[in-house]
C-alpha cells in the first residue's frame, strides 16, 4: 500500500563518512565536557582542603616616649614630683643599663624590681621604673641628700616670676664603717680635673688588702674623684664624679657623695660656691598628692642608730612633718597603718597612697604608664657613654673596688647583719656574690659631722 507523500517531506541522502565524523565529534564534544568537570571538580575540592587565610595581626601599640626623670618645676606645696613609668627590656638589655637609661641607681631599681634578674631580665620583660620622688622632709633650698633614698636633690634659687625647680640624681654614700654624716655644711671650692689625696686611713685599709696605693692620684681615668668635685666644709668629704659608675645607687665610697659622670657636671656647671648642703636620713618620706597622703618607703640603713624594729610606728610618726600631722586632721583623713607596716618591711621605693582603701603598690603598677626604651627627654646621659656594662664588668668593678676578705662572713639578707643596699638577692634569689662592701674615696672611719 502506497501512503501519501506529505508536501512537508524530503530525504536525506545516506552517507556513512558522514555519520562516522559526526559520531567522532560528538564523542569528542563528551570527552572535552567530561575533562572539563573532572579538572573543575578536583579544583573545587583542592579549594575546599585550603585552610583560610589568618586573620591581619593587631596594630602594634605606639608607646608615649619616657617622660623626664630629672628636672621638675614645683606648684606650691607640691610634695609629689615624676611618675611611676613602665618600659620592656630588649633581648640585650641589663637592669644596670636600664638604670643608666633613666637615671636612677642600681639599689632603685633592684627595689622596684625584686623578682626580676639583674643580668638576664629577659626580652620584653617588664620593668618598673621608679622615677616618682616624695620630696625629703627639709628645707627646699640648695642640695639636700637623702641617704637612705640614695639621692641628692637641688633647689636652684629661683628667679623673680619663675616657679620653683626640683633637679634631682642617684648617687653612691659611705658603706658601712665609713659613713655618710648627717647635717648641714655647704660647698666651699669646687675644681674640675681635680687631685685627689689620698687619706692615711684609706691607705692603710687598701695596704690591709694588698694593694698599694700612690698618696697622690692626679686627672685621669684612675682617679676617683671623676672629673668634677664639690668640697665641702665637712673636712675630707666631698661631692664628686667617680670613675667607676657602677658604684652610684650603693654604699660604695669612704663617705663622700658620688655621682654618675653626667650628673655631676650638670650640678658642676649650676651651683656656685657657698651653697648650702644638708645630710638627711629618712628611710620614710610623706607628701600629699591629689588629697591624699603618701608615703614612700626605702631599705633601713644597717647602721642608722634608731631602732626600727621595736619603736617604728613611733619613729614614723615622728617622721611625718607636724604639717602633714595637721592637713591629715584638716582633711579629716586617717592612716592606713596595716598598708603602712607592711611597705616599711617590704619596701619597694614606690609613693603609695596611705590614707586610701585601695592604696596599694598593685594599684600603683596598674596606674602607671606604659612607656619606650628609650633616654627621656632632658636627660644628662648620652646613651653610650661607659657601654657595656655587663654582669662580667659589674664585677670586676666592685672586685677593684675592694677585694673580698676571705675570712670574712658571707653577708646576711637585708634586715640582718651585711650591708642591706649590698646583700640585696638577686632577681633568681641566689645573693649576688659580687656585691661585696667596695671600698670608695676619700672621708675618715666614723667621722660625723655635727648634726644640725
Amino acid at each position: 500500500m502506497n501512503c501519501p507523500t506529505s508536501p512537508y517531506s524530503f530525504s536525506v541522502p545516506y552517507n556513512p563518512q558522514m555519520m562516522m565524523s559526526r559520531a567522532s565529534a560528538l564523542r569528542a564534544t563528551a570527552a572535552a565536557t567530561l575533562c572539563a568537570l573532572v579538572v573543575g571538580c578536583s579544583l573545587f575540592k583542592q579549594k575546599e582542603k585550603e585552610p583560610p587565610p589568618p586573620p591581619p595581626p593587631p596594630p602594634v601599640p605606639v608607646l608615649a616616649a619616657p617622660t623626664q626623670t630629672q628636672r621638675f618645676e614645683l606648684a606650691p606645696d607640691q610634695d609629689v614630683v615624676g611618675v611611676v613609668q613602665l618600659t620592656n627590656t630588649s633581648k640585650d638589655d641589663t637592669l644596670t643599663d636600664i638604670a643608666r637609661r633613666f637615671n636612677i641607681g642600681y639599689e632603685e631599681i633592684l627595689r622596684a624590681n625584686p623578682k626580676v634578674d639583674p643580668w638576664l631580665p629577659g626580652a620584653d620583660k617588664q620593668i618598673v621604673i621608679p622615677t616618682e620622688y616624695i620630696l625629703p622632709n627639709a628645707p627646699r633650698e640648695g642640695l639636700v641628700v637623702n641617704i637612705a633614698a640614695m639621692r641628692i636633690f637641688y633647689y636652684p634659687k629661683p628667679k623673680k616670676g619663675e616657679p620653683q625647680v626640683v633637679i634631682t640624681h642617684p648617687i653612691g654614700i659611705g658603706k658601712v664603717g665609713w659613713k655618710t654624716p648627717e647635717g648641714v655644711t655647704k660647698i666651699v671650692r669646687r675644681q674640675k680635673d681635680p687631685t685627689w689625696r689620698v687619706p692615711v686611713s684609706v691607705l692603710k685599709e687598701h695596704k690591709e688588702n694588698g694593694e698599694i696605693l700612690d698618696k697622690v692620684i692626679g686627672p685621669g681615668p684612675d682617679n676617683p674623684l671623676g672629673k668634677h668635685a664639690f668640697y665641702l666644709q665637712w673636712p675630707s668629704y666631698l661631692i664628686h664624679g667617680t670613675n667607676k659608675p657602677a658604684g652610684v645607687g650603693l654604699r660604695s665610697s669612704h663617705g663622700c657623695i658620688r655621682l654618675y659622670p653626667e650628673d655631676i657636671a650638670q650640678l658642676f656647671d649650676m651651683v656656685p660656691v657657698g651653697t648650702q648642703v644638708r645630710v638627711v636620713n629618712q628611710p620614710f618620706v610623706f607628701g600629699w598628692k591629689d588629697g591624699q597622703l603618701y608615703m614612700q618607703s626605702f631599705d633601713v640603713l644597717e647602721d642608722d642608730p634608731r631602732d626600727w624594729k621595736k619603736a617604728q610606728k613611733k619613729l614614723i610618726n615622728k617622721s611625718l612633718a607636724a604639717t602633714l600631722q595637721k592637713q591629715l586632721k584638716s582633711h579629716n583623713e586617717e592612716v592606713d597603718w596595716n598598708l603602712v607596716s607592711n611597705l616599711s618591711h617590704e619596701p619597694r621605693g614606690l609613693a603609695i597612697p596611705i590614707t586610701r582603701s585601695d592604696g596599694s603598690v598593685e594599684q600603683v603598677l596598674a596606674a602607671a604608664s606604659k612607656v619606650q626604651n628609650a633616654i627621656p627627654e632632658g636627660s644628662t646621659w648620652d646613651g653610650t657613654t661607659d657601654l657595656p656594662m655587663d654582669e662580667g664588668t659589674f664585677r670586676q668593678v666592685i672586685s677593684d673596688m675592694q677585694p673580698p676578705d676571705p675570712g670574712a662572713a658571707a653577708p646576711g639578707p637585708p634586715g640582718t647583719k651585711g650591708d642591706p643596699a649590698l646583700t640585696r638577692p638577686a632577681g633568681n634569689g641566689k645573693r649576688d656574690p659580687a656585691l661585696n662592701k667596695p671600698a670608695g674615696e676619700e672621708g675618715t672611719p666614723g667621722a660625723e659631722a655635727k648634726k644640725n
